[in-house]
């Protein structure tokens, strides 16, 4: 009986034995493969290279993100609502010659132009407009224009 447990010991440690024998080959032949033509100093400059790259990707999105916040800051001062209304002030004369124009930011800041035509003249308005309103009083269509003008 024991000689039967030393064969089976054996054949097992066999098994094992030629299991990694060829796990070893294998691994050392992808090691060739992966270093094949290199050395280790190139593969230290490939690493440093990369890291240098790394950083100045950090920098360059660090920069980037700066700017984008100024940028926002800028856009959100430009016009952002503009809207144009023609209609006629004077319903026994003329056509819709006259209009008013409104534009605005996204804070509500902003001017409403509007021009009031007749025959005999023609009269152009500039009035300055603070969080959607005017410290002058506004006709009907420039109060329209301004709401059509605000910035969803």
């Amino acid at each position: 009986m024991n000689t039967q447990l030393e064969i089976i010991f054996f054949i097992v440690i066999g098994v094992f034995l030629l299991i990694s024998t060829f796990w070893t080959i294998r691994t050392e032949k992808r090691l060739k493969r992966f270093f094949a033509g290199k050395k280790a100093k190139d593969l230290e400059e490939s690493i440093t290279i990369l890291e240098d790259n790394i950083s100045k990707l950090k920098t360059a999105k660090e920069k980037i993100e700066k700017e984008l916040v100024e940028v926002n800051k800028k856009l959100r001062k430009s016009v952002r609502g503009l809207e144009t209304i023609r209609f006629n002030p004077f319903p026994d004369q003329g056509s819709n010659q006259s209009f008013a124009v409104g534009m605005v930011n996204e804070d509500g800041d902003g001017v409403v132009f509007s021009s009031l035509y007749s025959r005999e003249r023609m009269s152009i308005f500039a009035k300055p407009v603070k969080n959607g309103k005017s410290e002058y009083e506004l006709t009907t269509e420039e109060k329209e224009v301004l709401k059509k003008a605000e910035v969803k």
